[in-house]
């Protein structure tokens, strides 16, 4: 209970050093090749692979799923913002802005360096693809190797026939293919 409270209305934050000690210990096991990490995560996962690549460039590659990217933004145009605006925040965005956007992770961006593909289904209502969006542009706008992959016909669950999680995960595979050793350089656009 006290881990809980310590992060209600405080995500994404410590969690950050908890995974990144983690990627640590297996690197220190010799399970991981620290010249050989990527980053993934989906939805909640998804919110922390961005936070982490906004925090460190040790990570060849990453795919950021489903994610929220501005809480703000999120709370005002997700399918349930009533309840995700008292339940992970406690107030609603303009009762106190700078807290949404001290845990959004666009407020990172300009320290992203990882090549950063991004994932949505077109029809999520969860993490709404303008979610994803913002996310793409503003890493587009910064010069960051970046891919925007919307499935068609699927909400949250990124896959409603197993082609389509065949593909996700084919283009998942590819993008960190292109990068395992080393992006090229970044140019602004």
């Amino acid at each position: 209970m006290k881990f809980a409270n310590l992060i209600h209305h405080n995500y994404p934050s410590n969690d950050y050093d908890d995974l990144i000690s983690s990627v640590d210990a297996v690197i220190a096991q010799g399970v991981a090749d620290p010249n050989r990490l990527f980053v993934t995560g989906g939805s909640g996962g998804g919110v922390l692979t961005s936070w982490i690549v906004g925090k460190t460039d040790r990570f060849k590659a990453a795919v950021v799923q489903k994610p929220v990217i501005d809480w703000a933004s999120f709370v005002l145009t997700a399918d349930n913002p009533a309840f995700f605006a008292r339940y992970w925040f406690g107030e609603y965005p303009w009762e106190n802005p700078e807290a949404y956007w001290r845990r959004s992770p666009l407020s990172l961006v300009g320290n992203v360096k990882t090549p950063t593909m991004v994932v949505v289904g077109d029809e999520d209502y969860r993490t709404p693809v303008s979610e994803s969006e913002q996310y793409y542009t503003a890493l587009q706008l910064r010069g960051v190797p970046t891919a925007l992959v919307k499935i068609p016909g699927v909400g949250h669950s990124l896959a409603v026939r197993p082609s389509q999680n065949a593909a996700r995960m084919n283009a998942m595979l590819e993008w960190f293919n292109r990068y395992k050793d080393g992006a090229p350089a970044a140019t602004a656009q």
